[in-house]
């Protein structure tokens, strides 16, 4: 008899979830690697047979109804993997892990007025954290809000720019804020991505850094939104802002990228019009007794996730395994930790815990990335694993 995969407390799934359709993936000590798994009902089912991959998955027709017509094999979760954050401590014989897999991992920056603003804070500061307050305060009075209703690459955003240009304010994170073109890179390698429970790592070397509360997309090869998750982008503040030339060692480092807990599909009950006025709350407790807790709205982002899907996958660029995509910060943790003036920073123990009333709860464990469990099943892992299986096709 299958397990139940959520109690009540717990909230690891969405709030609505006996009608939801979640994919996912769990690690199994018996076939000694990852199993995509659905949820239906609240219990796991192994959908193993009918896609390998959840990357085969999202490329088939019709997905929802695919998986409601399946009968796959019903999966007993241990239950303290689910009732008790494992920190990646433990080896139960069934773990979370990460949803995706092939999919490659990308990201969008500056999506929100409040990112826009933190940039610039990062990028005038040269990553100094203690000068951030006051050059906050600066920004805040010259631009404010002026830049929260602006249609990226529209006459008007051009308009603004040179009013910023004249005025001494105008910076990079400004022109992917308003102009023409989004920030796009890639956040973290195939198959790095960390899951539900699992630790994620900041540099010991990083004295600024912060989660970064996302909805993630996730798409196919044909750039088409098959579901959505909740991601953390961790982000060291001082690496990138003493260089935008240093946006990949503050973004990408060993379980920076956490996504998760299941991706729900799209369906008649859940579709991009459920993104786009989905509200996402990020909680951090510390062990020093910090608390912090803020909510916001995907009704705030200056560009919609549709247009962005359009900038990463095109003509120009093709993902044939698919991609997922984290939309951009709604929430940016400023807010004094000990020392006044100091702002945040996250320190090792602390809890993190990204919310969506559609799409679960994503908890993770803060740690150096140097004492996070090195990431070692890869492309070459996966590719033996699944041949071993007689799954490669």
């Amino acid at each position: 008899m299958p397990l139940p995969v959520d109690r009540p407390e717990s909230g690891l799934l969405p709030e609505d979830a006996d009608d939801a359709l979640l994919v996912g993936r769990i690690w199994s000590q018996k076939a000694g690697g990852p199993i995509p798994v659905m949820v239906l009902n609240q219990v796991v089912f192994d959908i193993t047979t009918l896609a390998p991959t959840v990357s085969q998955l999202f490329e088939m027709t019709d997905v929802p109804a695919r998986l409601r017509n399946f009968r796959g094999r019903e999966v007993g979760i241990a239950t303290e993997v689910l009732d008790t954050v494992c920190w990646a401590q433990k080896t139960p014989l069934l773990k979370l892990l990460s949803p995706i897999d092939l999919q490659c991992i990308k990201a969008c920056g500056v999506t929100f007025a409040v990112s826009v603003l933190e940039r610039v804070v990062e990028e005038q500061a040269g990553g100094d954290m203690h000068a951030a307050q006051r050059i906050r305060k600066t920004l805040e009075e010259s631009f404010g809000t002026r830049l929260a209703n602006v249609q990226p690459g529209s006459e008007e955003a051009a308009n603004i720019k040179q009013q910023l240009i004249a005025d001494g304010l105008w910076s990079q994170y400004l022109e992917v804020a308003i102009g023409p073109d989004a920030e796009i890179f890639t956040k973290a390698p195939t198959l790095s991505s960390v899951g539900w429970g699992d630790l994620i790592g900041i540099r010991q070397d990083s004295a600024w850094n912060n989660s970064e509360p996302e909805v993630v997309l996730v798409c196919n090869s044909k750039a088409r939104v098959v579901g959505a998750t909740l991601g953390n982008d961790v982000n060291l503040r001082d690496f990138e802002g003493r260089s935008a030339l240093l946006l990949g060692k503050g973004k990408d480092n060993n379980a920076s990228a956490s996504i998760g807990p299941f991706i729900r599909v799209f369906d008649d009950g859940f579709s991009m019009a459920s993104v786009r006025r989905a509200r996402v709350s990020l909680s951090v407790s510390g062990e020093d007794g910090f608390h912090f807790q803020d909510e916001s709205s995907m009704e705030l982002m200056t560009r919609d996730p549709e247009d962005l899907v359009a900038q990463v996958c095109g003509k120009n660029h093709q993902y044939p395994d698919g991609f997922a995509l984290y939309l951009g910060s709604l929430i940016a943790p400023t807010r004094d930790r000990g020392e006044p003036g100091k702002g945040f920073t996250h320190q090792p123990g602390d809890i993190v815990k990204i919310e969506s009333a559609q799409l679960g709860c994503l908890v993770n464990k803060v740690t150096f990335s140097s004492q996070a469990p090195e990431w070692s099943f890869g492309l070459t892992a996966f590719m033996t694993y699944l041949a071993r299986r007689g799954l490669s096709r």
